[in-house]
């Protein structure tokens, strides 16, 4: 262990931006570089002046994410925002600012919260679901089938999650294009908040007031009569959550299910083939890419040792999914040995855990099937190289994927 790994996070100079880990050709081997010369914790800039460590072992990222009570997700335990140190107009702003939603609190109240999205998800009937996934899917590609090109983000798989997942809550096609659009708004600025916010809640009180009318089978009505919110602004924050994290993972998981199937040799080969399966693919992803690559954040409670590396009392911990799952403890690149392994990172793990894995894949699998079975000859428009992916320190989702087909 170096000197400087010993010292304050803040104090930390020259330090890897975190958003080369996710706008690089090769994340793995940036993840290399740091396990050389940190270890399995490494310290990172998340912006100019602002310090982050980045827990990229698998035992140790199951260690942080797991007990609460040491590092909590509640954003007031971060030092640097308590000390003003971070702007109120950071782009760090949509994902590590409190947030008064089951995402961003912990103990009692976090399972309050948590409660009404684990039942009502569990309480949908998926039949349904795919029924309704598979004709926006179906509708979507009708849009673009004409024209013999398309951008797969843009025209697909930025609008099946939004709109299959605003339809869970009996919103209807043309308040899920507003209420994607306020979304985005609302998370990409935490500055210019307002707007968005008051469209948001126009729309999720104009449904909620239908609900209460006319109650129905579907989440807005579920989460009405749960017991455990108490009011209709709890309502509300449950229901952005669910609908936001849900949609952006899901868009995600799609657009890196659908390069990688397109991109790779070894996918493109074998699955015009008939030798590969969609699900082969779909955890390809969640192992090589998973739709968040990392996780915002936890806090340190208290001052403690982590892999070596000494963590202070609020300091920030980036939860490293991407890195973790290439851990050489767990993963390996020998096919034989990696059979049954369902070890990834993806969803996370512990109290935080993503609580839609089940109603994501379906999406997922559903939205990959369509797009590949109804666009006959599909192939990249562009070299894979020419891709590009958003500038988020979180994801490594591509901006655009440009294709070509043949036209119907």
């Amino acid at each position: 262990m170096t000197t400087s790994h010993r010292r304050r996070l803040s104090e930390l100079t020259g330090l890897t931006p975190l958003l080369s880990a996710t706008v690089c050709p090769d994340p793995l081997a940036v993840y290399r570089e740091l396990r050389d010369r940190w270890g399995m914790v490494a310290p990172v800039e998340l912006e100019p002046g602002i310090n982050a460590w980045l827990v990229m072992g698998h035992q140790e990222l199951c260690h942080v994410a797991r007990n609460e009570r040491l590092f909590a997700r509640d954003p007031h335990n971060w030092r640097l925002l308590a000390e003003g140190r971070v702007a109120p107009d950071s782009d760090l702003g949509p994902m590590m600012f409190p947030r008064d939603n089951a995402s961003y609190v912990d103990g009692e109240k976090h399972r309050r919260l948590r409660a009404p999205v684990d039942d009502g998800l569990a309480g949908l009937d998926e039949h349904r679901v795919s029924r309704s996934v598979r004709d926006t899917c179906a509708a979507l590609v009708d849009e673009f089938a004409g024209r013999g090109a398309a951008d797969l983000i843009a025209d697909y798989a930025a609008v099946v999650p939004m709109l299959t997942v605003a339809g869970l809550f009996g919103i209807g096609v043309e308040d899920g294009y507003r209420l994607r659009a306020a979304i985005i708004a609302l998370v990409s600025s935490a500055a210019d908040s307002r707007e968005p916010a008051l469209a948001i809640e126009s729309i999720l009180t104009e449904v909620m007031g239908a609900r209460r009318a006319t109650p129905a089978d579907d989440l807005t009505t579920a989460f009405l009569r749960h017991p455990n919110l108490r009011d209709d602004y709890e309502i509300q924050q449950a229901m952005v959550m669910t609908i936001a994290a849900a949609a952006q993972s899901t868009m995600s998981w799609i657009a890196l299910t659908l390069r990688l199937m397109l991109a790779d040799p070894r996918f493109a080969g074998r699955l015009w083939g008939g030798l590969l399966g969609i699900d082969d693919a779909l955890d390809e992803v969640l192992w090589r890419d998973p739709p968040v690559a990392n996780m915002p954040a936890r806090f340190a409670m208290v001052d403690c040792d982590l892999a070596g590396t000494r963590i202070e009392r609020g300091d920030a911990l980036i939860l490293g999914l991407a890195a973790a799952n290439a851990d050489p403890r767990v993963h390996t690149d020998d096919s034989w040995l990696e059979v049954g392994n369902r070890s990834h990172l993806a969803w996370s793990v512990g109290p935080h855990a993503c609580p839609a894995q089940r109603v994501g894949r379906m999406i997922t699998r559903i939205a990959v099937e369509t797009a590949l079975r109804g666009l006959h000859g599909l192939t990249l428009a562009v070299p894979v190289e020419e891709v590009t992916l958003m500038p988020s320190p979180w994801t490594r989702c591509p901006a655009s994927l440009p294709v070509r087909f043949q036209p119907r």
